[in-house]
């Protein structure tokens, strides 16, 4: 067993002193040590406390369980664990993931409405494929519509797609999804921030596109109306520094689309092909910042 995950999930299970999931990330994030983080409210005692043993004991059961199915547990501790969640205020306290999960993957999200039009299922599709041909990850919710057409165009290019989830690993939504959730497992991976049985709840949408955003390089809407997922991300993506690119189609027809225009780092296209430029300099940023970053440490 090991000791950091099963402390980390027994923590969170028993919430001590009735701390958020964020302040207990924040605590055992600021220590380095879950185990730590679990001491210090459970101190080693000559005679242990039974609630804290059974915690500990279950947790340990659930990691058990949970690696014969395939299912992954990464705490935001292990190297293991994507490297830019770790720079947003809702860095979650673990993943679970269902294929192959890369720390430093490059990709780009591509997100929009679940009731797309046929302009905006061939943007994504086209997008996702300009993305695999550039040797990037395309990252998306497994949602209908514009997702499952990014997802779908990446696989049938031979590239990696990401899909966070707004539920358990055990559970697909929508159902239809099924053979696409198995299929992105073989060609990347499908990561949830919460436990595997986690059912359909309307705000656990919001927290993946929270992750969507902070996970990739930036994002891409290609398609999105007034109450939109897509555009939650696309306000988090703002406040969290990346990039932003929006398709005509949204800012022609949505207003909180258009008051987001004039912000640093948002653009504006009318087809996937006038994403190329700007993908090239969203990719060459961390390489100036870093170039920038070392002359300074050799002054």
């Amino acid at each position: 067993m090991n000791e950091e995950h099963a402390a980390l999930i027994a923590l969170l299970q028993t919430r001590p002193n009735g701390l958020t999931w964020r302040n207990l990330t924040e605590r055992v994030l600021e220590s380095g040590s879950a185990l730590g983080v679990w001491e210090f409210f459970h101190p080693p005692q000559l005679i242990p406390s039974p609630e804290a043993e059974a915690a500990i004991k279950t947790a340990g059961a659930d990691l058990e369980s949970w690696a014969q199915e395939g299912l992954q547990f990464i705490s935001a501790l292990d190297k293991e664990f994507p490297q830019r969640l770790l720079d947003i205020v809702q860095t979650p306290p673990f993943l679970i993931a269902q294929g192959a999960s890369e720390p430093e993957d490059l990709g780009l999200s591509v997100v929009g409405s679940r009731k797309a039009s046929r302009r905006g299922i061939e943007m994504a599709s086209n997008t996702a494929k300009f993305l695999v041909d550039e040797g990037l990850t395309v990252i998306s919710g497994l949602a209908a519509g514009i997702d499952a057409a990014a997802h779908r165009a990446a696989i049938a290019s031979g590239g990696r797609t990401v899909a966070f989830i707004g539920t358990g690993s055990r559970r697909t939504y929508p159902a239809e999804n099924r053979e696409l959730h198995e299929s992105i497992i073989a060609r990347g991976a499908v990561l949830s921030q919460f436990w595997p049985d986690a059912p359909v709840q309307k705000q656990n949408f919001l927290m993946r596109n929270a992750l969507m955003s902070g996970y990739g390089l930036a994002t891409i809407v290609v398609e999105a109306g007034e109450h939109s997922g897509a555009r939650a991300q696309a306000r988090m993506a703002v406040e969290h520094g990346r990039p932003v690119i929006f398709s005509d189609l949204v800012v022609g027809s949505n207003a909180w689309a258009q008051a987001l225009v004039d912000h640093p780092g948002v653009h504006v296209v009318s087809g996937w092909r006038e994403i190329g430029d700007i993908v090239k300099q969203i990719r060459s940023e961390p390489d100036r910042v870093g170039a920038a970053l070392r002359q300074l440490a050799h002054r």
